[in-house]
């Protein structure tokens, strides 16, 4: 069992990497891109992913950023909607949940 200090140690660890990965993405996106037609239509569909990528690393971010809020208030662990225990099962898989499994099923 995790305590809850280490699961916001493994939290902003998580955060760091996407922070890295964001970046990276980002200096991708803004290399030049190629003069020849062919060439630009693969590069455009790879920014495609590359973008995709992105909003998905920042709503992971954003999730994160919640739960650490509800780690400071001490409510970490807490479903935000019905107010039982979120299971350390579902803590390990999804560790910025904020709903339990019942709850999470309604949304």
């Amino acid at each position: 069992m995790k305590t809850v200090e280490t699961r916001r140690a493994d939290l902003l660890g998580r955060l760091a990497e996407l922070d890295g990965r964001l970046h990276a993405i980002e200096a991708e996106l803004e290399q030049p891109h190629s003069n020849d037609w062919d060439d630009m239509a693969i590069e455009r569909e790879g920014d495609e992913v590359l973008e995709r990528l992105g909003h998905t690393g920042l709503a992971e971010i954003r999730r994160i950023m919640a739960a650490l809020k509800r780690v400071r208030a001490g409510s970490y662990g807490t479903c935000v909607e019905c107010g039982m225990d979120i299971s350390e099962e579902r803590l390990d898989i999804l560790p910025a949940t904020p709903f339990c499994k019942t709850c999470a099923a309604q949304h």
